[in-house]
């Protein structure tokens, strides 16, 4: 039941599954047709009794990171049902370290998301994540978007 979701995304148009359970099944596509040095990883791969997901990201960005927006989306069972923006670097202070990284360097971090905060009911959800280089939402710098399905209610 608790298996490991890991995805490494290189290649143009590929779709995948990173993770598949007894409850959960998570695959990903980018939104572009361009290649991406990107990587990925959550355990366990469950909806089930878990309240914090183990992550990590490792991630070759094609620009210079002096300004970084991430617009998460998520729709369920084809309803938008969360639109979120959030400004990671703005050039000034920032909390960050993957802030003022260059073109070409690997950024690596690890992180826990907590589930506990949300509980997702059976049902497909596409949670589309963009991130830009500036405030207008013109230059993107990546964009993955995700198929998740719960098989299985929470409650």
């Amino acid at each position: 039941m608790f298996g490991l979701v890991f995805f490494i995304l290189f290649t143009r148009g590929v779709r995948g599954f990173f993770c598949t359970s007894s409850d959960l099944e998570m695959s990903y596509t980018f939104c572009d047709s361009a290649a991406h040095d990107f990587m990925f990883n959550v355990t366990p791969c469950t909806m089930l009794n878990t309240s914090i997901w183990h992550a990590a990201l490792t991630w070759v960005p094609k620009s210079d990171i002096a300004f970084l927006k991430v617009v998460f989306t998520v729709w369920y069972d084809g309803a938008k049902a969360l639109h979120w923006k959030e400004i990671i670097c703005s050039g000034a202070d920032d909390e960050y370290y993957v802030c003022e990284m260059l073109k070409g360097e690997t950024i690596t971090t690890t992180f826990d998301i907590k589930g506990k905060r949300t509980i997702f009911p059976k049902g497909d959800y596409s949670v589309i994540i963009e991130a830009f280089s500036d405030d207008s939402e013109k230059n993107m710098v990546v964009c993955v978007n995700y198929t998740m399905i719960v098989k299985k209610d929470p409650f």
